[in-house]
C-alpha cells in the first residue's frame, strides 16, 4: 500500500492523530497552539468520525484552567479526551495535572513549547512552559520535526493507555507548530490497527459511573499520603519500555524507527551535544556536513522521552569513546547551577570521565543555526566554560560564545527562497499555498517557515521556502536565498533585502516603476549585488 504524503504544518500533525484516538477534546486557544484547537473543532463541525466511527466531542472552555477542569472531568467519567495548550496557558493547567496525574488518568496534552513572560511578554517558541511541569507527573515525549510530531504524538497516546501515566506531548512552537512540510500521513486506518482495546477497556472501567460506585479520595493526613504517593514507582518504571514498545510497533507501520534517546553521528565521536526539540535537526545537518567535509568526528543524543528519563538507555546511547558533552538547554532557570537538562544529564551519566557543560539557546525562537552549532563543538573541544550561551551577545555577563566562522550545510540542490511581505498582504498565505503545490505535484521535499513579529497585521514578513530531492532538516532562517522577492517597494533601504543571495540568483520586486526606474530606486549596496551577483531586477 503506498503512502499519502501531505504538506502540512506540527500543529496539524498533532491534531491528526488527537482527533483519531479521542472522544472528547476540551479546547482554549493560546498562541501557537491554537490551530490544533482550530482543526479537531472544525472536523468535529464536519462531521468527521474517529477511528471508533464517532465524532469528537468539542468544549472550548473560558480559560485553560477551565480546559484542563474540564479534561480531568471527562476522563473520570471514562472518555478518552485531550487538550492542546503552550505557556501560560499550560502554566494554569499545572493544579489539575498533578490531580490527573495522582489519579492515574491516561491522556495526551500537546503542547507547542513556548517562552513564558518573564521581563516580558514573549509568544514565540522554547522550553520553559514544559520545563515546569517536570514534577507533575506527566510522562514527557519531544518531537523535533512536523513527520516526529505525527509519529511521537501517536506513540504517546497508544504509551498512556497502557502506562495509565498520562503524557506531555511537545514540539517547539512556531518552528515546528507552524512550518509546513512534506511528511507521509498515518492513516487512521493504520491507527486502528495499533489500539489495543483491552487498555481502553481498563481505562473505561475505572469511570465514575452509579452501577459500580467508588470513593474518589478527597483528603490524606500524614499517616497515608507519602506511602500513597509512592504506588505509582512501579507505573513510572514501566513507562520507558512501554514508549519502545510503540515506537516499535509504530515503525512497523511507517518505516520510522524511534528511541527514547536517539544518537546520531561518527561511531567513535569524541565530542557530543545532547538536545531536544527542533535543534536537533539543524544539529544533525551540521555534524553530517562537518563530519563528512572536515573529518571531525562529532556525536548527538536526540532526547526524545524526557520523563520519566531512562538512565540506562541514555548511557547505551552515547558512544564509548565520547570525552566531552554539550548539553543545550532552550530555557532558563535563574539561579541554578544549570538547567534541567544538563543536570539530568549530569547525574544520569555512568562514565564520570567524560566532561560535560551546558548552555542555552535559542530563547523565544531566538535564530540557531549551523555556525552557532559548530561553535559550541568547538567552545566544547578547546574544555569551555559552563553555563554559555549561544546566538545572542551578552555584553553583561559576557557568558555568550562567538561565532568566528560561517557555514552554510544545506544539502547540496536545494533551493532556498525568501519573500518579504506587509502582514496581511497575501503574501504568506500564497507562499503556504506554493509550498503545499510544490510538495503535493512534485517528487521533492519542501518546506517553509513564516517570520514575523506579534504584530502580525501590517508588520514585517518573511516567508523562507525551501525545496529539494534530498531530506531537508534545515530548522532556521535562510541565510543563503537562490531568489528574493519584495512586495513592498517601501522595504527598500530599510531592510538588507538582498543579503547573502547566491552567485546568480534572481530579485524580484513589486514597485510602481517600471525596470529601468526601478533600479535607480535601490540603494547603492543593491545596485552593487545586483550586477555583481544577480541575474538581474
Amino acid at each position: 500500500m503506498s503512502k499519502k504524503t501531505i504538506t502540512v504544518d506540527g500543529n496539524y500533525a498533532a491534531a491528526h492523530i488527537a482527533y483519531a484516538l479521542s472522544e472528547v477534546s476540551a479546547i482554549y486557544p493560546i498562541t501557537p497552539s491554537s490551530t490544533m484547537g482550530e482543526w479537531v473543532d472544525e472536523w468535529a463541525s464536519q462531521h468527521k468520525k474517529n477511528i471508533w466511527g464517532k465524532e469528537v466531542k468539542v468544549a472550548e472552555m473560558q480559560s485553560e484552567a477551565g480546559a484542563a477542569g474540564a479534561v480531568h472531568g471527562s476522563l473520570a467519567a471514562g472518555a478518552l479526551t485531550s487538550t492542546y495548550t503552550a505557556s501560560q496557558g499550560l502554566l494554569l493547567m499545572i493544579p489539575v495535572m498533578h490531580k490527573a496525574a495522582g489519579e492515574m488518568l491516561p491522556h495526551v496534552i500537546h503542547v507547542s513549547a513556548r517562552a513564558l513572560a518573564a521581563q516580558s511578554l514573549a509568544i514565540f517558541g522554547d522550553h520553559t512552559d514544559v520545563m515546569a511541569c517536570r514534577n507533575t507527573g506527566y510522562a514527557m515525549l519531544a518531537a523535533n520535526s512536523v513527520q516526529e510530531e505525527m509519529d511521537l504524538a501517536l506513540v504517546a497516546h497508544l504509551s498512556t493507555y497502557k502506562a495509565k501515566v498520562p503524557f506531555l506531548q511537545f514540539f517547539d512552537g512556531f518552528r515546528t507548530s507552524h512550518e509546513i512540510h512534506k511528511i507521509e500521513e498515518i492513516s487512521y486506518e493504520d491507527i486502528a490497527k495499533l489500539v489495543e482495546p483491552k487498555y481502553i477497556e481498563e481505562f473505561k472501567a475505572r469511570a465514575l459511573r452509579p452501577e459500580a460506585p467508588v470513593c474518589k479520595v478527597g483528603a490524606q493526613n500524614g499517616d497515608v499520603y507519602f506511602q500513597g504517593r509512592e504506588t505509582s514507582n512501579k507505573y513510572y518504571d514501566a513507562v520507558p519500555d512501554i514508549v519502545q514498545e510503540y515506537m516499535d510497533k509504530v515503525a512497523s507501520i511507517t518505516g520510522r524507527q524511534y528511541h527514547p534517546f536517539d544518537y546520531v553521528g561518527a561511531p567513535d565521536a569524541t565530542d557530543v551535544i545532547v538536545a531536544m526539540g527542533s535543534g536537533c535537526e539543524a544539529i544533525e545537518e551540521t555534524i553530517e556536513y562537518l563530519n563528512s567535509n572536515r573529518g571531525t568526528k562529532y556525536g548527538l543524543v536526540k532526547v526524545r522521552l524526557y520523563r520519566p528519563f531512562d538512565v540506562k538507555r541514555f548511557n547505551e546511547a552515547l558512544p564509548k569513546s565520547v570525552k566531552r558533552i554539550a548539553v543545550l538547554d532552550r530555557t532558563k532557570e535563574p539561579g541554578s547551577i544549570g538547567e534541567p537538562l544538563y543536570l539530568d544529564v549530569v547525574a544520569a551519566l555512568e562514565n564520570k570521565d567524560i566532561r560535560v557543560i551546558g548552555g542555552r539557546y535559542g530563547l523565544s525562537s531566538k535564530e540557531f543555526t549551523p555556525s552557532m552549532i559548530l561553535a559550541i563543538f568547538k567552545h566544547s573541544e578547546a574544555n569551555g566554560f559552563h553555563g554559555f550561551t549561544v546566538g545572542i551577545n551578552d555584553d553583561v555577563t559576557n557568558k555568550s560564545l562567538k561565532v568566528t566562522e560561517e557555514i552554510v550545510t544545506e544539502p547540496e540542490g536545494t533551493t532556498n527562497c525568501m519573500f518579504w511581505g506587509l502582514g496581511s498582504d497575501g503574501t504568506v498565505g500564497a507562499n503556504k499555498n506554493s509550498i503545499k503545490i510544490i510538495g503535493q505535484y512534485t517528487d521533492k521535499d519542501a518546506q517553509a517557515y513564516f517570520a514575523y513579529d506579534s504584530k502580525k497585521s501590517f508588520g514585517v514578513t518573511v516567508s523562507h521556502l525551501r525545496f529539494g530531492d534530498k531530506q531537508i532538516k534545515s530548522t532556521y532562517l535562510i541565510t543563503a536565498p537562490d531568489f528574493v522577492s519584495c512586495s513592498a517597494h517601501a522595504y527598500i533601504g530599510k531592510y538588507d533585502l538582498l543579503k547573502g543571495i547566491k552567485e546568480g540568483g534572481t530579485f524580484l520586486l513589486n514597485s510602481p516603476w517600471s525596470k529601468e526606474e526601478a533600479f535607480s530606486h535601490l540603494t547603492r549596496d543593491m545596485q552593487e549585488t545586483i550586477i555583481n551577483k544577480t541575474h538581474g531586477i
